[in-house]
């Protein structure tokens, strides 16, 4: 009878040891999922104060975390527009438009970009995209269409 006794106090104690570890689990992961939230967010908040290279080193921690996130690849798109690199600034952009065809600003800015880099039949392209199926920037449709006619001239 004591066996028995024995016998189920020890399993007792490996159930109690197993679901501490799957606590232990459950919470590192919450807080691996807010640390991510974190950098996207201090990223944004370095952009918008204009503190470019912590913006740019916090939005691509966000992308180790998230390589599906939209936004910090258009973040950091618009980072290398100000800094003038061309290469990373259109890279970025066509990343955005890998994971999200129909981005509005992506197609917009990489519009824009190879009007001024003359290559006009990509540009009207993605305008036709643009065009199809824009919602918020609308707008920038007649800006597009005047760069257009601007640069047949």
């Amino acid at each position: 009878m004591t066996y028995k006794l024995q016998n189920n106090r020890q399993i007792i104690l490996l159930m109690n040891k197993i679901f501490l570890a799957f606590l232990f689990c459950f919470f590192c992961t919450n807080l691996i999922s807010k640390e991510n939230n974190d950098y996207f967010k201090r990223g944004q908040e370095n952009f918008n104060k204009k503190n470019i290279d912590k913006a740019k080193l916090n939005f691509e921690k966000d992308i180790v975390r998230n390589t599906k996130n939209i936004k910090s690849y258009l973040f950091l798109a618009k980072i290398h527009k100000e800094k003038e690199n061309n290469q990373e600034f259109e890279k970025y952009l066509k990343t955005v438009l890998i994971l999200d065809p129909k981005n509005e600003e992506a197609l917009y800015l990489l519009i824009t970009k190879k009007i001024k880099d003359a290559d006009y039949d990509f540009a009207r392209e993605k305008y036709e995209i643009f065009s199809k199926y824009c919602s918020k920037l609308c707008s920038k449709k007649s800006e597009i269409d005047q760069l257009i006619k601007n640069s047949k001239s």
